[in-house]
């Protein structure tokens, strides 16, 4: 702490007379350095510590952002952890009636899960496309549509329960595309990941959609019909 005294501020004052004197962070005045002030009525300040301020104000919206930034991805997080659970329940439903169809969506449902890990790495792998008369590598990772709509009709057919199953679950799959633009605030630098991320997402639909497929029309394309 650096003491100001009358004598300093009478130096300061022969040299260039002032009306406002600015008490520094760090420094205090003398009863006497006071009493020099009030009696050549010199308005004092406290000099505002500038670099501390500074600092207050980058580190407040950082911490906002931050807070911000952690409840999105808790958000997508736990969306994540209910479609997998979805994956489960439907590959559950269908396991007493067909083993090899339940086996198939858990198989699916661990090629999504590891959509989660891609943020953690902040990198993504491509899903193997198997390729059908409507379904191509090239448009594999684009928001196609169903490859015929689901109607009270197929519920009537043999493996009805099966179809009306797995389209519940794409259903469920084409929410996350606008749930993740609504949620995930995206700047220059992210949006290739994000783009790559929702890319996937459209993979486990379109890799869904080729199963319900095969069920209803066996090894005709239903898209091309």
């Amino acid at each position: 702490m650096k003491f100001i005294t009358e004598e300093d501020l009478r130096d300061l004052f022969r040299k260039e007379p002032f009306t406002t004197y600015a008490i520094k962070t760090g420094e205090r005045l003398t009863p006497g350095g006071r009493q020099f002030l009030l009696d050549r009525g010199i308005n004092m300040v406290e000099d505002a510590p500038v670099i501390e301020k500074d600092t207050e104000d980058i580190e407040e919206p950082s911490k906002e952002i931050k807070t911000k930034d952690h409840w999105k991805k808790k958000m997508f997080y736990w969306k994540m952890k209910s479609m997998e659970a979805l994956f489960l329940i439907t590959a559950e439903e269908l396991l007493s009636r067909d083993v090899l169809l339940a086996q198939n969506i858990i198989d699916l449902g661990k090629e999504f899960s590891s959509i989660r890990d891609d943020f953690k790495k902040n990198t993504t792998e491509t899903f193997g496309c198997k390729e059908c008369m409507g379904i191509k590598a090239e448009d594999y990772s684009d928001d196609l549509d169903d490859c015929f709509e689901i109607t009270e009709f197929h519920i009537q057919l043999e493996k009805g329960r099966e179809i009306i199953l797995l389209h519940r679950l794409r259903c469920a799959l084409r929410e996350i595309e606008p749930f993740l633009l609504g949620v995930l605030e995206k700047n220059d630098s992210e949006n290739e990941f994000y783009k790559e991320v929702i890319g996937k997402v459209h993979q486990s639909i379109n890799a869904l959609s080729q199963v319900i497929c095969s069920i209803f029309g066996g090894k005709r394309c239903q898209r091309e019909s």
